[in-house]
């Protein structure tokens, strides 16, 4: 089975940080992501970015309509996936319990969703 993690954040506590505080974060990342890749189960991992640059369409009144910006209101904002190929749903969250967003930040709002998936053309 495979699963979709979404890695959440929340904008208005991240930009409260100080830099350096945002940086010290940051920087134990890859080391948690790492670790986590090598279980050999995860398929995809990337994180998202500035969301100045995100787009949103939808369709109204029979076109497409593009709007700058997250697609939904919300106070958390995707930052990241990553997609585990898993024996079963125990094994997955113990997969994703090893993103940074699963153990860190919590000042930053940050927290991590898992999604089983029905379809999937990867691999």
């Amino acid at each position: 089975m495979k699963y979709l993690g979404l890695a959440y954040f929340t904008p208005d506590k991240f930009a409260a940080m100080s830099p350096d505080d945002v940086k010290a974060l940051v920087g134990q990342c890859p080391a948690l992501d790492e670790k986590m890749r090598a279980t050999g189960k995860v398929l995809v991992s990337a994180s998202l970015g500035d969301l100045e640059g995100w787009r949103t369409l939808r369709p109204r009144s029979g076109r497409t309509q593009v709007s700058d910006g997250p697609y939904t209101e919300s106070k958390e904002v995707v930052g990241g996936l990553f997609i585990i190929e898993a024996d079963d749903p125990d094994e997955a969250l113990r997969v994703a319990s090893m993103h940074p967003a699963a153990k860190l930040g919590e000042e930053g709002g940050w927290a991590v969703e898992l999604i089983p998936l029905d379809f999937y053309l990867g691999r």
